[in-house]
């Protein structure tokens, strides 16, 4: 738990945590000689970035420009381009207008993306099948990104049906990077993460190679300086990858890569900025076994998954080896109706995935999160299912088994 805390504003994020000048403003309160900028909010804004350094004070993160040229999808698309790496279709930079938008989505075919150009986690982000549904997209869409991010471009994609999302996990230090191998993100709600994997499933040793490859030459193209994911489409059809945007800065699901690894991916972000070098070289990180993350957020599967905010009066943690339970709250906190309803990240390892998927099901029946609701239940539930035991699985796998009225397994 925080050591000191400075407030910063209202709930409304646009008010706090989106508010450059207030978040500036703690910084000088606290007399910090560094920030990090965790996940979310101005995490990917280059002119915080900026105006952090400016201040005199370490970013924990890329600096400003790469930022610029990564942090926003389109630019990273256009840097994927030049440095070889194959790209999804779509626009070559920000539609202007809902009539060049019209003009590019009958030109690609549908279905498109419809994607915000900054953030990720899913937002601003709408599937479209004809024109009707572009042109009602496309406001829906920069409310959203304008909303989380404080900025409302927009981009298009061709959507390929059936995919996988894979994604690459990086580490630089402005001259030498490494990867620490793929994690697969397919179980997705609403284009949100809520179960990941280290290493994916579906890919051969050679297919992985060449994506881990394509990664570290891209971060390399850029000079990268920190930790960053680049995040690739997988057509299982064509056994094809494409580069599809890159987030400059630790996610979410960075556990599972630290659990396969034994690297600790925050304190590298923090040497780097320091100054430091690389601490390790290609040839030292090894994947060991099989890791599995699920999101516990405060929300109802059984109600359509409806916020379940309120106060947690009981919280007992999974323990035993291979299990790690990350959160900020505790037996009698409560979780406010702001912001996003994650409680926790449930992350087990084994030696492989079968028998991850058995510490999961042990791990998510010691976990007791009440009397708010969770999404425990839907993932005691998903570890029992063949598809997911087979590895069979892809980007609307999930929606399309809880639109069948699946049991998700809550009271």
């Amino acid at each position: 738990m925080a050591d000191e805390v400075i407030d910063i504003g209202p709930s409304a994020a646009t008010k706090s945590y989106l508010n450059v000048e207030r978040v500036l403003n703690a910084l000088r309160e606290s007399g910090a000689d560094a920030l990090h900028p965790g996940y979310g909010f101005l995490s990917e804004n280059a002119e915080f970035a900026r105006a952090v350094t400016d201040l005199g004070c370490i970013f924990v993160g890329p600096d400003a420009d790469t930022i610029e040229r990564m942090g926003d999808k389109v630019n990273a698309r256009r840097a994927a381009i030049e440095a070889g790496v194959p790209v999804v279709p779509g626009s070559e930079g920000r539609l202007d207008n809902p009539e060049a938008a019209l003009k590019l989505g009958r030109e690609m075919g549908y279905p498109v993306m419809v994607k915000a150009a900054a953030g990720g986690g899913g937002r601003g982000i709408r599937v479209v099948r004809s024109d009707d549904e572009l042109v009602a997209a496309i406001p829906q869409a920069m409310a959203e990104a304008q909303a989380a991010f404080g900025d409302n471009g927009l981009y298009l994609e061709v959507y390929i049906e059936n995919a996988r999302h894979i994604e690459v996990q990086i580490l630089g230090d402005g001259e030498t990077v490494v990867h620490l191998f793929e994690r697969e993100c397919s179980l997705q709600r609403r284009r949100q993460k809520v179960w990941e994997e280290a290493p994916a499933v579906a890919l051969s040793a050679e297919l992985r190679s060449e994506l881990c490859a394509s990664a570290v030459r891209l971060a390399r193209t850029v000079g990268y300086r920190g930790a960053g994911t680049m995040e690739y489409l997988y057509d299982p059809h064509r056994k094809a990858f494409y580069f599809i945007e890159m987030n400059t800065r630790i996610q979410v699901e960075h556990p599972v890569t630290e659990m396969i690894t034994g690297v600790d991916l925050v304190r590298e972000m923090l040497l780097i900025a320091g100054g430091a070098k690389l601490s390790m070289a290609q040839e030292d990180i090894r994947c060991d076994g099989h890791a599995i993350e699920v999101r516990i957020n405060a929300e109802d599967p059984a109600r359509n998954f409806l916020p379940s905010p309120g106060p947690i009066d009981r919280l007992q943690f999974p323990e035993g080896p291979g299990i790690r339970f990350d959160t900020g709250f505790y037996a009698g906190s409560r979780v406010p109706p702001y912001y996003d309803s994650l409680i926790g990240k449930l992350i087990v390892k084994d030696s492989s995935r079968a028998q991850a998927l058995e510490r999961l099901r042990e791990a998510l029946e010691q976990l007791d999160i009440g009397p708010i609701a969770t999404t425990a239940p839907l993932y005691r539930t998903l570890t029992n299912n063949n598809d997911l035991i087979n590895g069979e699985i892809s980007t609307q796998w999930l929606e399309r088994w809880l639109s069948e009225g699946k049991d998700t397994g809550a009271a």
